[in-house]
């Protein structure tokens, strides 16, 4: 009999633990696992905001799948398409060579791009920080305006350089905000004269900061930013960006070369290229993670509408985050080798074990299992919670590294020549070559018929 093909697409949470499980589970050479991923390692981007801010270096937060994997294929490059009928995926290579990969079961866990909004002048002027190198870019360009405007005897110069706007009251909008500011604390120490001009400022269209912490939690986080000097103001959204100039919906212009887009985030367009029911771009699956009428494949992560079995609300669905696609990712794997044996598939059910936000320093506040916790206690379950949630020894080695060494011997406030004064770009790159549902068969079809002949 031939050897059945799994592939799996994303190497994120949820794709990297499903693909972890499958290799524990499957007997060597009992089936083919294959990995589609544009890159060779698995991000941890919680901690983002820390290597923006220089705290941690980008290689601590790259867990290598070599490292991790061993019986998998990885093949390098993003799917675009999936062509149900002919069991196939769409891969666009990184050497922009087009190419199929059959399957006989596909888990779906491509993971979600930056929303973005059509608002004048956001691609063209806004900085993201959803990728390494994102983060990187915006550690230079931020170290860079402090050294123009230091650099500058024009007042208007010295305020646009000096202004950083975040938008975004989440976790990402706000340990970015948290975590920048202190970056630019520590650069002012060099430019005395700036340190009256920097100005931050976080703004979310919500009502509160980071919701899902509660009330109490919520204010707390608002009162900490604000103790570092940053200007929150909620219900507030951009309504244009210039080079010099950022323009809000309460009718303020702000004079500004910076603005930090981290306004959540939308589900791969890659779902929609199965032809099967979606949910705000999510996928639909049942419980048991199978997406309905096409039982060899399976989603999980950002991108599927997973039911949340521990709430009472029939429509519930698991939230977008690392927790809940670890697991989902683990009981995936097991669902794949239930199907192949023809065994019962099991529901996923998990029961949040509660929220971590790293406002940087030695600020933090926490909601470990239902308690609130600030200050130092928050301080501690975080950090433990990160190293705990890292996938790897080398990893969690690297990133308490870079803790010990900063808080010996302080940070670094050097660029690393990546800004070359141009934004990074928070707009998918291959978000333009996405296949919806009849273009994925036809794409299929040539591609398999040029193989045929």
């Amino acid at each position: 009999m031939t050897r059945p093909r799994i592939v799996v697409v994303g190497a994120g949470f949820a794709g990297l633990h499903a693909l972890r499980r499958l290799e524990r589970r499957i007997p060597q050479g009992a089936a083919e696992i294959v990995l589609v991923s544009p890159n060779d390692y698995m991000l941890y981007s919680p901690l983002l905001p820390q290597v923006a801010s220089g705290l941690l270096t980008p290689q601590s937060l790259a867990v290598s799948l070599h490292r991790l994997l061993r019986r998998t294929r990885m093949v390098p490059g993003s799917a675009i398409g999936i062509d149900p009928e002919r069991k196939v995926v769409v891969v666009k290579k990184i050497s922009d060579e087009v190419v199929c990969e059959p399957y006989d079961r596909l888990v779906l866990a491509p993971g979600s791009l930056t929303r973005v909004f059509d608002i004048p002048g956001l691609t063209e002027h806004g900085f993201g920080n959803k990728n390494l190198a994102e983060a990187v870019v915006l550690r230079d360009h931020v170290l860079a305006q402090l050294e123009l405007a230091n650099a500058t005897d024009d007042p208007v110069e010295r305020e646009e350089r000096c202004r950083f706007v975040v938008v975004g009251g989440g976790y990402t909008g706000v340990e970015t905000a948290a975590s920048l500011r202190r970056l630019t604390m520590e650069a002012a120490k060099r430019y005395p004269d700036l340190r009256r001009v920097i100005r931050w400022h976080l703004v979310d269209i919500a009502p509160r900061l980071l919701p899902e912490l509660g009330t109490n939690l919520g204010e707390e986080a608002l009162d900490l930013l604000r103790g570092l000097d940053i200007e929150v103001k909620l219900e507030v959204s951009v309504r244009e960006v210039t080079e010099h100039k950022v323009a809000l919906t309460d009718g303020r212009v702000l004079p500004c070369r910076t603005l930090i887009w981290t306004a959540g985030t939308s589900p791969s367009p890659l779902m929609e290229s199965l032809g099967a029911p979606t949910e705000r771009g999510k996928l639909k699956v049942g419980t048991d993670l199978v997406v309905p009428d096409q039982r060899d494949v399976f989603a999980v992560g950002d991108a599927a509408a997973v039911p949340d079995l521990s709430k009472d609300d029939e429509g519930a669905l698991c939230p977008p985050t690392a927790q809940y696609a670890q697991r989902q990712g683990v009981t995936v794997a097991d669902n794949v080798v239930a199907s192949l044996l023809r065994r019962p598939l099991r529901d996923f059910s998990h029961r949040d074990m509660g929220l971590v936000v790293d406002l940087s320093g030695r600020d933090a506040v926490a909601r470990p299992m239902g308690y609130d916790l600030s200050g130092l206690p928050a301080f501690a379950v975080t950090r433990a919670y990160h190293l705990w949630a890292l996938p790897s020894g080398p990893a969690r080695a690297r990133v308490t590294a870079n803790w010990l060494i900063r808080a010996l011997t302080g940070g670094e406030v050097s660029r690393l020549g990546f800004a070359h004064g141009k934004p990074s770009t928070f707009v998918d790159i291959e978000a333009g070559h996405y296949l919806d549902a009849a273009a994925s068969r036809k794409e299929s079809a040539r591609l398999l018929d040029a193989a045929d002949a």
